[in-house]
């Protein structure tokens, strides 16, 4: 393709999704065509560093040869049957995802924002079912800064103002608390709390991690005032803090885990609420479910992904080349830095200005990331990238805040 070939084509297609896309997004003005590893590619046939991830969905990589096997075997076998129907590969991934979180039931679906939505009926039904909370009362702690997906209940307890602009009205029953502030997790519980929701790092609200302790202290209280500490794993989980789980760098084991995102490996939508058979045993046929919930493709797809991190030792890669990216970051020295922050391959820089045109300049250098909350660059690249490309990703940014 020629180089004007290849711009004509970049603009045909960004001209075509915004004449009839939703502009609901804004993205970097690239084309990606190809991808693979921790690299992708665009229709020009430029290279660029992933350091996105899609927002910690390929902690495996792009592409990974393995589960792309798994996806073309059992796509040519069965791709869904509903639960109308049992699938030979349902009763296999539920028991080992549950193994893996140390949990006994999985109630699978296929975006993060299902699994929120399935976990706080979950909790809901919990709290009048074994808590006996008057019927329509219970309520739910959350966060502020939280994210945890667009549906319309979600975003209702949201605190950033342009998620919930005429989205309204919301549904009752949920309280915002600071985030990391015990007392105030305190002082909101009452005898209707059934659950306590919380990403035990606010990805999206640019990686802000809670003071040390306050995870253990939080479970305990939920322990001791009987409701479900509920951890929104989605992002955080599966190996992108240098752990399995963002809750084991404290040892906390929660109620329930949601997860999503790297559970499939980025090859087809795959969502879990992970917990106990108290809390999931709830639920009886019809009071909820999912047509491709824990279909035999997204199913099949999913123990394979899983399996990767184990057999490459990715939890363990992300730990080692997190510290070392995190202890980088910190020394580029700029007035515009007013903090850099991250734990395994989850780095933030905070800005005092607007982060936009420095990822801009970054994918002008082959670089690709995204801000968030306006005035930080988050850094998550896949969790097989080589420490050669990190090196070499440093150096940009090295060069972007030089220049």
């Amino acid at each position: 393709m020629t180089s004007m070939t290849a711009l004509n084509a970049t603009g045909e297609s960004i001209a075509r999704e915004e004449a009839w896309g939703a502009h609901n997004y804004h993205p970097l003005d690239l084309v990606i065509a190809h991808a693979e590893g921790a690299w992708v590619t665009d229709v020009e046939g430029r290279r660029y560093l992933d350091c996105l991830s899609a927002y910690s969905a390929v902690n495996q990589g792009h592409c990974h040869p393995r589960i792309l096997a798994t996806l073309v075997e059992q796509a040519s076998r069965v791709t869904l049957t509903s639960r109308a129907f049992r699938n030979e590969q349902l009763g296999a991934f539920c028991e080992e995802l549950a193994t893996l979180c140390g949990m006994e039931m999985v109630l699978p679906m296929n975006t993060g924002a299902e699994a929120v939505e399935t976990a706080i009926k979950a909790a809901r039904r919990w709290g009048y079912m074994r808590k006996n909370i008057p019927q329509d009362a219970a309520t739910i702690i959350a966060f502020d800064n939280n994210f945890h997906g667009r549906t319309t209940t979600i975003v209702g307890f949201s605190s950033e103002p342009s998620y919930r602009a005429h989205f309204g009205p919301f549904a009752p029953g949920f309280v915002l608390v600071p985030f990391g502030d015990l007392a105030a997790v305190r002082a909101a519980m009452t005898s209707n709390t059934c659950a306590v929701l919380i990403e035990p790092i606010q990805c999206e609200a640019g990686v802000l991690i809670p003071p040390d302790g306050f995870l253990t202290d939080l479970a305990a209280l939920c322990r001791e005032r009987n409701v479900l500490l509920i951890a929104d794993e989605i992002q955080t989980g599966l190996g992108r803090t240098g752990n399995m789980f963002a809750c084991d760098h404290e040892g906390v084991q929660p109620d329930m885990y949601v997860l999503g995102k790297a559970l499939s490996g980025g090859f087809y939508p795959v969502s879990a609420v992970v917990s106990s058979r108290d809390v999931l045993g709830v639920f009886g046929p019809g009071s909820h479910g999912s047509t491709f919930g824990g279909n035999p493709l997204g199913c099949a797809v999913a123990r394979t992904a899983l399996r990767v991190l184990d057999d490459e030792h990715l939890v363990e890669r992300s730990a080692v080349l997190g510290a070392w990216l995190l202890a980088e970051v910190r020394t580029i020295q700029h007035p515009s830095i007013v903090a850099v922050r991250g734990r395994g391959l989850m780095v933030a820089i905070e800005l005092s200005e607007q982060a936009r045109p420095y990822c801009e300049l970054l994918k002008e250098r082959g670089v690709l990331c995204k801000e968030t909350h306006d005035f930080v660059i988050r850094l998550s690249p896949p969790l097989v990238v080589r420490e050669a490309d990190l090196a070499w990703a440093v150096e940009q940014l090295r060069g972007v805040f030089n220049d």
